[in-house]
């Protein structure tokens, strides 16, 4: 998989362009989530990325953080169907229209935020490199998921 960073401009215009692809009809290639639930994940995982607070992490995850780490910054793309954090799942109803401007949002505040190295609950110290590429591998992952 080629090591793309939302930094990069272009990189964020293909992520944008492929967000207003999406319509409240897109279904998925595989997974059990709805499209708005999708981008309420991503938009749930992007503002974690953005520096809001992680609850109720389990102690599981705490303990394997630095191998996650591993597998979010390796180029090898994620396999379909992992288990996610509690925070990330999402079972409720999500208004679509609501849910692909609060993604849009939360990836513009990442790229305001600008290159700074921040610590991430789960995975500890991502230099602006490793994030800028982790946000993208997430982001590209759903993406793909409802096929744009």
């Amino acid at each position: 998989m080629e090591r793309k960073d939302l930094y990069d401009e272009a990189t964020f215009e293909e992520i944008v362009a492929r967000i207003h692809q999406l319509t409240a009809a897109s279904t998925p290639e595989w997974g059990q989530m709805s499209v708005a639930q999708m981008l309420a994940h991503a938009a749930e995982v992007q503002d974690v990325m953005n520096g809001k607070p992680l609850k109720g992490t389990p102690f599981l995850f705490r303990l394997i953080g630095p191998l996650i780490k591993r597998l979010v910054v390796d180029t090898k793309p994620y396999k379909r169907n992992l288990r996610t954090h509690p925070q990330y799942k999402m079972t409720d109803s999500e208004d679509f229209e609501t849910q692909k401007d609060r993604l849009s949002d939360s990836i513009r505040s990442f790229r305001a935020l600008g290159k700074s190295e921040l610590k991430h609950p789960i995975f500890g110290r991502l230099s602006a490199e490793e994030r800028g590429w982790a946000a993208f591998k997430h982001l590209n992952h759903h993406l793909s998921q409802f096929g744009v």
